[in-house]
């Protein structure tokens, strides 16, 4: 899991059917300190999040159990908003 970016969105004419419906939007992940950490990578979105908010991240297999095909080929998906995060310092 990891929080990030939503940096854009991506269009394909020509994918997988079980994508068919299925937003794609491009991810930037986020360290602790809210910074960019690693390379952007493309999310499905089964929410609605928009470019410029913060989205909680799943990776592999579990990313395609938010879809309406639990078996779709996906790598990363988008499963929740955030609205605010609070790092405890002593921790």
């Amino acid at each position: 899991m990891f929080v990030g970016e939503v940096i854009g969105s991506l269009v394909a004419t020509v994918k997988d059917p079980s994508l068919q419906g299925i937003k794609l939007m491009l991810v930037q992940p986020l360290d602790d300190e809210g910074q960019p950490a690693g390379q952007p990578l493309v999310a499905t979105d089964s929410i609605g999040v928009g470019v410029g908010e913060r989205a909680f991240c799943i990776l592999g297999r579990e990313a395609a159990l938010a879809l309406p095909d639990s078996f779709a080929p996906v790598d990363a998906g988008i499963v929740g908003i955030v609205d605010r995060a609070d790092k405890d310092e002593e921790a």
